[in-house]
């Protein structure tokens, strides 16, 4: 007898219209409550160590899990073209669809921002009665939140912030994936200023557990604390790895994300 886990069932949706029409790959499992959706970072397909660890995971547990990608992996379109408006867009979509009950949302990096922004809608569509999903409990790793400002266009030399202003784009060299650079467009800094979430108080009503590395180059410490800040006192728990990085993809690191998952319930 074979003890591999069956592989999550593959689908697509279409979201957006016209030219921004895109087709969005998700992979679902089918379990008990709560379910996973795991919201993945930037440039990160969900056939990453965490997202498939986290499918792996539900398997064994026999809990709902969904994942997708938005402009790559298994998706079409552009990952260029994208926006953390898009994303919003996508990862509504896929939600509405795929999950029922209680949910624990799982972002990572970028997918910590979306995350944040995902709940809110959620809580938005709770008060009008409309959803059939509800959200059981954030688990951060690393986030992102606000990073197109906070963490690119702040940090940027003048000779870079030119360049995406005439250009249109700029490519970042990254240490991530394949190596290629990222295409950091003036589309995505300017649209990102219309969902920044520091600069108020972010009430989820519901817990929230943070993970973050003490050793991450590209989203310091800080940017954690400012975040937990902006959260009610209660239920939120910070944990900082002394000696991770940003992927927070070592065997101990993932256990520490589902002993998060798991704590929530």
């Amino acid at each position: 007898m074979s003890n591999a886990i069956p592989e999550a069932v593959l689908g697509f949706i279409d979201v957006g219209e016209g030219p921004s029409a895109r087709r969005i790959a998700v992979r679902s499992r089918a379990g008990r409550g709560p379910g996973l959706v795991w919201l993945g970072g930037f440039k990160s397909d969900m056939r990453g160590s965490k997202a498939v660890a986290l499918d792996a995971w539900a398997a064994d547990h026999g809990r709902a899990a969904v994942r997708f990608d938005s402009g790559h992996g298994e998706s079409g379109g552009d990952f260029a073209d994208g926006t953390i408006g898009s994303w919003l867009e996508d990862s509504v979509a896929v939600f509405e669809r795929f999950c029922d009950g209680p949910q624990v949302l799982i972002g990572s990096s970028m997918g910590g921002w979306m995350a944040l922004l995902l709940a809110r809608e959620i809580r938005k569509r709770q008060d009008k009665q409309q959803a059939k999903a509800s959200l059981a409990g954030l688990v951060l790793i690393a986030p992102a939140p606000d990073f197109t400002e906070e963490l690119m266009w702040k940090n940027f030399s003048p000779a870079v912030k030119k360049e995406i202003e005439t250009k249109g784009f700029w490519l970042r060299p990254s240490d991530y994936g394949d190596g290629s650079p990222y295409p950091i467009t003036r589309n995505l800094i300017e649209e990102g200023r219309n969902h920044l979430v520091l600069g108020s108080a972010i009430d989820l009503g519901c817990p929230v557990r943070i993970l973050q590395g003490a050793q991450d180059p590209d989203v310091p410490w800080q940017h954690a604390f400012a975040l937990t800040h902006r959260l009610p006192a209660d239920d939120v728990v910070l944990t900082m790895i002394q000696d991770g990085d940003h992927r927070l993809s070592r065997p101990q690191d993932i256990a520490r994300i589902l002993a998060a998952v798991a704590e929530i319930g």
